[in-house]
């Protein structure tokens, strides 16, 4: 859900607010912070923000901060309070100070509508040329208890209005208002200050700003975009839709861009996955996090992918997991029920068949056996097994890390490998076999006998 925001010439602020409790997520973690593709919903409006280079960023908390602080960490945003929180006039009052002596052109809108975009903004400041202010206009399917945008067909504003506040004719206006709006900071701080609390509720309502600025004699223009841009989210079913939409959109994209999606409907993308030409995905694939794939990779059905590095040719799966750290060198190959955690595959590596292979550097070429594990984890530390190319290491294998398998090395099928093997060297580890001729006839002779005088008795 990307564009190329429009041209802003003005220096800009955001202000975001997120002080709303929530209540109806049902959860403890803060609203705007419930992941859409992975990631939280209001880093998603930050990120898509940050193509127009706004001077600064201001998110307006108030329940639960201490877990947007923890989100923003190593950012430049500041959180500011809203204590006590009465209103969305309120809200934005609050960045006031953090906004000291900036100038130029304020954007305020809310944590818990992500998908906001860059192009759309610049478009909503642009139209404050010749307006004292710009609000974001919308078409939904139901206007439900929306607020009205009564406007001319210049987009010029003559009236903002509640629905509860509404006239049979106002309702019947389709435009609706999504609360984001945009003035320079010099009116709409004034605007602000004019905002009354004259309302059943007894709050500070943000659309007051621009219906201060009518009352004034300003101009207030109206642009208008799609209802999925500005959809809010506030319950755990608006989230799921939200996700379905990033999914689709992001599903379309790669198809453009050259990704074949054999069923795209059930294939799930991280918000940072990477995805090469001529790549091909088959049904039922979950990216995680951190994934990039090159070209002309294939990743088979029921795979589940995080923090992994795909090579150019390599096939994966079906029902493979490639874990944080798997690389995959040029055409190395992850079969059916094999798990690549913290390890590097060479080129054309490959693991086939129902292995484990974790902490560990494997050589081009090699070939990693059905059954095959790496051994680890001894309870404590993580230690690491390094395959030499072209090593083959026989199915059914234990290898006992920290071990080294040698270049060419062979290890038999069913070792227990606790030391390292040289290259080009053979190494069996099994108990010695032990052959009685004739054993288990006469056992089941026997046993047949014995069942038999059972039976009888």
């Amino acid at each position: 859900m990307t564009a190329t925001p429009s041209p802003h010439t003005a220096a800009l602020a955001i202000v975001v607010l997120a002080a709303g409790k929530g209540t109806r997520m049902k959860s403890d973690l803060h609203k705007v912070l419930h992941p859409i593709a992975g990631r939280p919903m209001l880093l998603h409006l930050l990120a898509s923000l940050d193509a127009l280079a706004p001077e600064r960023r201001v998110i307006v908390a108030g329940d639960r901060a201490d877990q947007i602080e923890v989100a923003l960490a190593g950012t430049d945003a500041r959180i500011v309070l809203q204590e006590p929180q009465l209103g969305t006039a309120h809200a934005a009052l609050q960045a006031r100070d953090a906004l000291a002596g900036f100038a130029g052109d304020v954007l305020i809108c809310f944590g818990d509508v992500p998908f906001l975009s860059a192009a759309t903004v610049g478009r909503l400041c642009a139209a404050l040329q010749g307006a004292m202010v710009a609000v974001l206009g919308f078409r939904p399917a139901d206007t439900a208890a929306y607020g009205r945008i009564i406007a001319d067909d210049d987009g010029t504003v003559c009236k903002m209005v509640e629905h509860k506040d509404a006239s049979a004719s106002e309702r019947a206006v389709t435009l609706c208002n999504s609360g984001v709006i945009v003035a320079s900071a010099a009116d709409m701080w004034r605007l602000l200050d004019g905002v009354g609390n004259d309302n059943a509720a007894g709050e500070y309502y943000l659309p007051d700003v621009a219906t201060n600025a009518i009352a004034e004699g300003g101009v207030v223009k109206v642009i208008e975009t799609g209802a999925d841009e500005v959809a809010g989210i506030n319950s755990r079913a608006e989230l799921a839709h939200a996700e379905a939409v990033w999914q689709g959109y992001r599903r379309e994209e790669a198809m453009a861009d050259g990704v074949s999606l054999r069923a795209p409907e059930t294939v799930t993308f991280s918000w940072d996955t990477e995805l090469g030409r001529d790549v091909t995905i088959e049904p039922n694939v979950v990216f995680g996090p951190g994934v990039k794939v090159a070209d002309k990779a294939v990743i088979r059905a029921f795979c589940h992918i995080e923090g992994a590095t795909i090579g150019q040719g390599c096939e994966v799966g079906p029902f493979a997991r490639l874990r944080t750290g798997a690389v995959l060198g040029e055409k190395a190959r992850i079969g059916n029920f094999v798990e690549v955690k913290k390890a590097v595959m060479g080129k054309g590596a490959k693991a086939n068949h129902l292995s484990y292979i974790g902490d560990a550097e494997v050589g081009a070429g090699a070939n990693i056996g059905a059954g095959t594990i790496t051994c680890n984890y001894d309870g404590y530390f993580k230690h690491k097994t390094i395959i030499g190319e072209r090593a083959f290491i026989g199915s059914n294998s234990a290898l006992v890390a920290p071990v080294k398998i040698g270049a060419d090395a062979i290890v038999g099928a069913g070792s227990a490998v606790t030391r390292d093997v040289a290259a080009g060297e053979l190494r069996i580890v099994r108990g010695e076999q032990l052959v009685k001729p004739g054993w288990a006839d006469r056992f089941h002779d026997a046993m047949k006998k014995k069942k038999a005088e059972k039976v009888e008795s």
